[in-house]
């Protein structure tokens, strides 16, 4: 796990602004990764945006051991150098065991503002889709992304088919309640895992929906799955419907709608804004200024905050599992950065009694038959992997806890012991 390293801020330590100034419009990941992987010299990256947090997640090569990138990151993010300790006051690092195991907890929903949610296992997913079709991701992320969504699949099973809520219920919990009953038309901006699954909560209470995207094949789908009508965004700024209520999760890094559209809308007055955007889809002075009430990020966490001690009660056996994974994983992954060695060692221990044996053969014992000699030999090569795995099985125990230069300094000390045993037997 020595290879691994996370590098990110959160709405559990920083702001609704401060994530924004470190987030990559959707459409320029792909083009950022190359860079990001040369800034931190690394081997693997890949990179989580989401309404709340961003993250890189990044490996080394196999010989070297992954350290604080904080630095590194805020440089490749911001496109100046950090001044003050501003890297470190406003960016977390997890290097080794302790990456993974915030992965696990990402995946699972644990870290997340509204504990227990599933929306971040499928942005965990696509973030490792985009690496992935970027030639970023490869043989080290690939399998721990693969462990954690497959923890977070197992959560699932382990909840009892029990599905915590998201920000995208709150949102729509929101919006119910603004409504009071009536059935005004909400119209959701912007095709996200937050839309989704608000669109999905409001269409089981019969609301009429408009789905609004730039990319009318992605609107289209979202509006066929929850009966809804679409319509584009160009489209809908030129001439926006009354709506009781809008739900904004767009990307690209600029305000969605302006002044603006907001006058226009037939029923401003009426009208109730959540935005996950993040940076804003709508500035909050604008949309105070058109009269429109506006929900932001900050709002649905601090309300998400409140649920969150009943949420990690319930989500307890969860933790459990994951530190049972976790030393699973440990234990795997040590014993397979280790292998060839061990086998080398345990080759090397046969090696010795082979070659004993066939010293004593020629000189002391030159007078056993055929059957003796095999015998002999079979014993030694039966002594040799017994006595081999006692090292052996304390070097994986080892392997553990021990830092990997530790285990790479015995093995160098072990083959240089071989190199002169070798040379004074020639």
């Amino acid at each position: 796990m020595h290879q691994i390293g996370v590098v990110g801020l959160s709405y559990r330590h920083a702001g609704v602004e401060d994530v924004a100034r470190f987030s990559l419009p959707r459409a320029e990941i792909a083009g950022h990764l190359g860079a990001l992987r040369t800034s931190l010299g690394a081997a693997e990256i890949l990179y989580l945006g989401t309404c709340n947090r961003v993250e890189v997640v990044f490996a080394t090569d196999a010989a070297a051991v992954a350290g604080d990138a904080r630095n590194a990151v805020f440089r490749a993010l911001t496109g100046r150098e950090p001044v003050n300790g501003e890297a470190g006051r406003l960016l977390r690092a997890w290097t080794g065991e302790a990456a993974v195991e915030h992965l696990f907890l990402l995946a699972c929903g644990l870290d997340s503002a509204q504990t227990g949610e599933q929306e971040i296992a499928s942005q965990l997913r696509l973030a490792w889709e985009e690496a992935r079709d970027a030639q970023a991701s490869g043989p080290v992320l690939d399998r721990v992304m693969g462990e954690a969504l497959a923890m977070s699949r197992r959560v699932h099973r382990l909840s009892g088919g029990v599905r915590s809520p998201s920000l995208g219920d709150l949102a729509a919990e929101r919006v119910l309640r603004h409504l009071d009953g009536r059935a005004g038309c909400v119209a959701l901006i912007g095709v996200s895992p937050m839309t989704r699954r608000c669109a999905l909560r409001l269409s089981q209470s019969q609301l009429p929906l408009l789905i609004v995207n730039r990319t009318a094949e992605t609107a289209a789908e979202l509006a066929a799955t929850v009966g809804a009508r679409w319509q584009s965004l160009a489209d809908f700024r030129r001439q926006p419907e009354e709506v009781a209520a809008l739900v904004l999760a767009a990307g690209g890094g600029e305000p969605v709608l302006d002044q603006d559209t907001l006058q226009r809308l037939p029923a401003r007055g009426g009208s109730l804004l959540i935005d996950f955007g993040v940076p804003p889809n709508v500035d909050p002075a604008v949309a105070k200024r058109a009269g429109v009430p506006r929900v932001g990020m900050s709002d649905l966490i601090d309300a998400a905050q409140q649920r969150r001690l009943g949420e990690l009660m319930r989500l307890a056996p969860v933790r459990a599992a994951i530190d049972e994974r976790l030393n699973h994983l440990r234990s795997e992954l040590a014993t397979r950065a280790f292998g060839p060695q061990l086998a080398d060692l345990r080759e090397r221990f046969e090696q010795i009694a082979a070659r004993e044996v066939a010293y004593a053969l020629e000189h002391g014992l030159r007078t056993l038959d055929p059957e003796q000699r095999s015998q002999l030999e079979r014993l030694a090569a039966t002594l040799a992997h017994r006595l081999a795995h006692l090292p052996i099985a304390g070097l994986r125990a080892a392997a553990l806890h021990a830092e990997p230069d530790a285990l790479e300094a015995f093995f160098d000390a072990a083959r240089a012991g071989r190199t002169r045993t070798d040379t004074e037997k020639t």
